[in-house]
């Protein structure tokens, strides 16, 4: 079984459903086998993936939203039951090898360090081997990556190295391994790359390729229409299927300057190609099955996406999506800075939110909001030669992601367990999608009849054919800090028939307030009954708020030599308080260099460092870096340090104006100022998600641009006597 499922993409992006970018493998199992398009996911990346790997709700298995805002009501909690086992529990207790590649979005943040617990990673979600990076994101150039729990850094002098390509490489090995040794033994491979979340980074060669196609050249409304006129051609939108119409929160392409186009143009290209990269390196993990005689034998799920598309770079698009999760928007002139780089190594791109409505066609909204099919509706094929008998088929029955956990049991002839290790297990709560494969079920009524949906307070219900969903009180694309309306009374509901209108064009809210009530009061009690109640749509204040964490309560750190890899929710965190950094170190007779202490990189974060000079010159100078989103970078600059022993303080008072303060920090030497300085902005929210905190040298990238630039690693060549930091109230 080979179960892919891609991030972020949305309904009208791959070109088997009707979209511009090619994706030839995913048509290639589509011919094969057969589309589904009227699938469903919850909207958001993570709830979406503890739904697929246990066949329940979200809020069931503690994901009603994605980890970073967990809150401690159990379907919030980011935490999956155990007794609420995973399809890699299930089989690998069945005989079977279980192993996944890619992104891991459903360890909680706060287990994510080197001290565990690790029964949430993947090895103890019953997956044998991982391989992939853990949180919502990461730079596919130099990723947060894991074998099994332990950091790995093959992109250490190793130009060129990209995930997409390394993870297709580990996963064709894993199975050509197994096959070899274990012929006999069946196998689960969950494939599930970052692409297309942001950062997009694919390699110069899929830039060209897809640029030299100018798709997107006509700008996103004309692309939009392109789209939907494709869903038509190919039978993926039926004839009744209205496309809805362009929202006012968004301008038209023909309203934009030149260089908006000119910049956002890119933007596109660069998803594309990055889209269009790893449909490629899907399709020579299905080569490798092929090629050890196995394709006939094996179960291919291929999910496009598990929400819609990402309109979170914000209306114009970002070089550094964690200037959108800081809340800082970047003016297109001064993006047009990184216009020859983007998708390299030094960006963390995301496109405008335009794009995010065009590749969600024919529907209304994007990723986050699952009231409505933009939020939710992904395409997926599916493919088993000899066991689906209707190649090429097309599928209109309403399915979930629940739907994926109990379609995998039947078609293997597993019953679901009464008992794992011991622990009673609750039932699971999709159905198998099985009776689709038969080409005289092809116009059956779906069984899966009723469907809950609720995000960040919005929320809807699906039952027999109708809809009834709230309209969205805040748009996805516009981070703000005011008070959400109330999350009961603040919203307006609107009601579809989406058997007759497939895409949610015509509500009919206020000509039948009965169906509405009737549909409304569905909802609550779906609701009661897996853990979404109580409603909550605050966003901010639920991503600062205090959660469970190896640091909680502590203002006093101490370290010495080396440590690294210590995700944010492990480490000392400096934001939003004033703090001080003391670090006592011996220098050996012939000097010093290195990183002292870091948490973040390029994208944003500081270091305290030994300068490493210019042949020989500026060598060994004590140097402190904050490194303001990309933005800006604040330097402090202290002397060279001669042989033996010092203290250096780096000691920083913040203004305490709210989140983002500024400050004054004060660099010292062998207790003499050396340097006072200021800063405007600190980093309101978060540091670069995939970067870490580290101790003696530095992974990933570094926090200096061009002056006092340095290549990673960076080891101190000293020695780390004593490291502490010393931390006031937020």
């Amino acid at each position: 079984m080979l179960l892919i499922m891609t991030d972020d993409q949305g309904f009208g992006a791959p070109s088997t459903f009707g979209g511009v970018i090619p994706t030839p493998v995913m048509d290639r199992i589509a011919k094969e086998g057969m589309r589904f398009t009227n699938f469903h996911s919850t909207s958001l990346c993570s709830p979406s993936r503890a739904a697929l790997i246990t066949g329940r709700n979200h809020h069931s298995v503690g994901y009603g939203v994605v980890g970073e805002i967990a809150t401690g009501y159990p379907g919030y909690d980011s935490i999956i039951p155990i007794e609420k086992g995973t399809i890699g529990t299930i089989l690998k207790e069945n005989g079977y090898a279980t192993a996944w590649f890619g992104k891991d979005h459903n360890t909680p943040s706060y287990q994510s360090s080197q001290a565990g617990p690790f029964n949430q990673w993947p090895t103890g979600m019953g997956f044998d081997y991982f391989y992939g990076f853990v949180g919502g994101d990461a730079s596919q150039w130099q990723p947060n990556l894991f074998r099994n729990t332990s950091a790995i850094y093959p992109f250490e002098g190793n130009p060129g190295w990209n995930l997409e390509t390394a993870m297709a490489d580990e996963a064709i090995h894993y199975i050509k391994q197994l096959s070899e040794i274990a012929p006999d033994k069946p196998w689960l491979v969950y494939y599930v790359p970052g692409a297309t979340h942001a950062p997009h980074h694919p390699t110069p060669e899929w830039t060209k390729k897809i640029s030299d196609m100018h798709l997107f050249d006509e700008g996103w409304n004309k692309v939009r229409e392109k789209i939907f006129e494709n869903q038509k051609r190919l039978g993926i939108m039926p004839e009744n299927a209205k496309l809805t119409p362009w929202p006012d929160g968004l301008p038209q392409w023909e309203s934009l300057s030149f260089e908006e186009k000119k910049l956002f143009i890119r933007q596109a290209d660069i998803y594309g190609a990055y889209l269009a990269y790893a449909d490629n390196e899907i399709g020579r993990v299905i080569q490798a099955v092929e090629d050890l005689g196995e394709l006939d034998n094996t179960l291919i799920i291929y999910i496009g996406g598990d929400n819609g598309a990402s309109a979170e770079g914000m209306l114009n698009g970002t070089p550094n999506e964690f200037t959108t999760f800081n809340g800082v928007a970047v003016p297109v002139k001064d993006q047009l800075l990184w216009y020859p780089f983007w998708g390299s190594e030094r960006t963390f791109p995301h496109f405008a939110a335009g794009w995010a409505w065009a590749m969600d066609t024919p529907f209304k909204w994007v990723k986050q909001v699952p009231s409505h099919f933009g939020g939710t509706a992904q395409g997926m094929v599916m493919s088993w030669p000899g066991h689906i008998n209707d190649a090429g088929g097309i599928r209109r029955q309403f399915h979930h992601f629940i739907d994926i956990v109990p379609t995998i049991l039947e078609a293997s002839g597993i019953p679901q367990p009464e008992m794992i290790n011991g622990i009673k297990q609750e039932p699971i709560e999709g159905v198998s999608m099985m009776y689709t494969w038969d080409k005289a079920n092809a116009n059956t009524p779906t069984t899966h009849t009723t469907q809950y949906f609720e995000m960040l307070g919005n929320r809807a219900i699906y039952h027999d054919g109708w809809v009834a969903a709230t309209t969205p009180a805040t748009l996805p694309w516009e981070l703000s800090t005011k008070t959400p309306p109330d999350v009961i009374t603040g919203y307006n509901w609107e009601l579809y028939n989406v058997d007759e209108d497939p895409t949610q064009f015509t509500d009919l809210a206020a000509k039948m307030p009965d169906k509405l009530k009737e549909m409304q009061s569905l909802f609550y009690a779906e609701a009661r009954k897996y853990n979404v109640l109580p409603l909550d749509n605050s966003t901010l204040a639920r991503w600062n708020a205090p959660r469970p964490n190896l640091t909680a309560g502590r203002t006093e750190f101490t370290y010495s030599g080396e440590l690294s890899g210590v995700p944010a929710s492990a480490a000392p965190s400096t934001l939003n308080r004033s703090y001080t950094i003391t670090a006592d170190v011996t220098i050996p007779e012939d000097g010093a260099e290195g990183m002292i202490v870091t948490e973040g990189g390029r994208f944003g974060g500081y270091g305290l460092f030994l300068s490493k000079g210019d042949y020989g010159v500026g060598r060994g100078k004590v140097v402190f870096l904050y490194n303001l989103l990309d933005l800006k970078r604040t330097i402090w600059e202290g002397p060279e340090l001669e042989s033996g022993k010092h203290t250096i303080v780096f000691d920083f008072k913040s203004n305490g104006s709210g989140l983002g303060a500024g400050g004054t920090g004060v660099l010292s030497v062998d207790g003499k100022e050396v340097v006072r300085n200021s800063i405007d902005h600190g980093i309101p929210v978060t540091f670069p998600e995939d970067e870490t905190f580290d101790v003696g040298l530095d992974t990933r990238t570094g926090v200096a641009l061009l002056e006092y630039r340095y290549d990673t690693p960076f080891r101190f060549t000293g020695k780390i006597d004593k490291l502490t930091f010393e931390l006031q109230p937020q």
